[in-house]
């Protein structure tokens, strides 16, 4: 693992810094980017994080320019950590065309199937890479994190919190990608990245994940939000069965339809101070 982040751009913001930085990711083989907004407080000694993961069309740079969420992190003392959403420039065919989306969309996971496997290692990256060389080399508190998202990287922070028990203290989501098994984005990820066996999706898939409990994960409860309006409700983000796994276990789950809301960032922003509300709470409580 290479401890080396360069800094491409450095911003005064409410206080605090907002960076983008890029280091060599041993797990994906690749350069990757990402975006770091380090509140006021972080001067002077670490601070609580926040994992964001972005959607199918984003990079590093969406959540930083178009969440909103800079303004608030900084009155709680919270850093903002937005990882790029895939590898890019590995030379694969493929890559930018066969998605629709700009680039192989990652779904946050390592792929199994070739020509993915060797770079689309977002999972492991993630969680065993980024998180340890943040806290080395940030002053970011490593015990006190929390993790959401929007669409494909709101399934990330679901799954990925899900996976990885203790890594994470909150979670929460903006229209996220509930039952990716159950869909056609998913089953075109999951095909491509771990092949036509699907049994394989149930381990990646957040509805089937909660439904294996065996007593909630996350007692302080989840958040998810999720616009009425948003044209990939009905046919690929299925909340109502994320709903229901979460009713099966006793999952606390805090579940908002909102009236007139579309996908977009207009409708991430509106809600976003509940969502840092919501990690701030549990971040915060004594250990």
């Amino acid at each position: 693992m290479s401890g080396l982040l360069r800094t491409l751009a450095e911003h005064r913001c409410f206080g605090g810094v907002q960076r983008f930085l890029e280091h060599d990711a041993h797990e994906i083989g690749l350069p990757m980017r990402l975006s770091v907004f380090l509140p006021p407080q972080a001067a002077l000694a670490k601070v609580p994080a926040l994992i964001y993961l972005a959607g199918l069309t984003c990079n590093e740079e969406t959540f930083a320019v178009k969440g909103g969420a800079q303004r608030l992190a900084a009155e709680f003392g919270i850093a903002l950590i937005a990882p790029d959403t895939s590898p890019r420039g590995a030379g694969v065919e493929g890559e930018a065309s066969d998605w629709d989306f700009g680039v192989a969309a990652s779904f946050y996971l390592d792929a199994t199937q070739a020509p993915w496997a060797p770079h689309w290692r977002m999972e492991s990256y993630l969680v065993r890479e980024l998180l340890p060389l943040l806290g080395e080399r940030l002053p970011i508190d490593a015990e006190r994190l929390g993790i959401f998202g929007h669409s494909m990287g709101g399934h990330g922070a679901l799954t990925l919190a899900l996976r990885h028990p203790g890594s994470f203290k909150s979670v929460s989501a903006f229209a996220p990608v509930c039952a990716p098994a159950q869909c056609a984005w998913g089953r075109k990820a999951f095909t491509g990245y771990l092949g036509g066996d699907t049994a394989g999706w149930q381990a990646h898939d957040a509805s089937r994940l909660m439904q294996r409990q065996q007593a909630a994960p996350f007692p302080e409860g989840i958040l998810i939000d999720q616009g009425l309006e948003d044209k990939f409700l009905a046919d690929q983000l299925h909340p109502h069965l994320f709903e229901a796994a979460c009713r099966e276990v006793a999952q606390p789950l805090t579940l908002r339809r909102h009236i007139g809301y579309d996908h977009g960032y207009y409708f991430v922003q509106s809600f976003m101070a509940d969502h840092l509300k919501h990690h701030q709470r549990i971040l915060f409580q004594p250990s």
